[in-house]
């Protein structure tokens, strides 16, 4: 940030909030250190599946989305879950198909669609990855006490509601 870089600080992190100026509005300060916060716990989680498992934090989410739905999801229900485009889907689940780690099934009630289910090696590989995955960040978030956790997970859960009201 210029704040660090003004204070002597040699190497200052560059993110989102980098051109944040102290007149800046407090709201868009929040917006930005959010979004910085997010981006760097992102990028741990993602170096942490790759080192830990060699696997990418996309392919653990769609494993994540059907190890909550036994019965499976359609490949539109997985983009929708996912938030990402369709294509997207299609190339990671033929990755995981090809290892042996995903199914996919005619669906009962449209014959022209599929779902996708975790095989039993995919749900053992999930389960495996998951309890590592929650340890880690655990260990990410350590720093804060139960309660500043608690605090901000319900502060950010009111700023979400009203945002969505909007």
């Amino acid at each position: 940030m210029e704040k660090e870089a003004r204070e002597g600080n040699p190497n200052p992190t560059v993110d989102a909030e980098t051109r944040l100026q102290d007149d800046d509005h407090v709201s868009v300060r929040l917006l930005l250190r959010m979004l910085a916060c997010t981006r760097q716990a992102e990028n741990h989680v993602r170096q942490f599946l790759q080192s830990s498992f060699q696997t990418s934090l996309p392919r653990f989410d769609l494993m994540a989305q059907l190890e909550r739905v036994p019965e499976g999801l359609r490949m539109s229900e997985l983009s929708q879950r996912m938030m990402v485009t369709g294509g997207n889907v299609t190339g990671i689940t033929n990755a995981l198909e090809n290892e042996g780690l995903v199914a996919r099934e005619t669906d009962a009630v449209d014959g022209r669609v599929f779902r996708v289910k975790l095989t039993a090696e995919g749900r053992r590989q999930f389960t495996r990855m998951a309890r590592e995955h929650e340890r880690y960040v655990v260990e990410l978030f350590g720093p804060l006490s139960m309660k500043d956790k608690k605090q901000l997970l319900e502060l950010l859960g009111e700023l979400k509601r009203r945002i969505s009201a909007q």
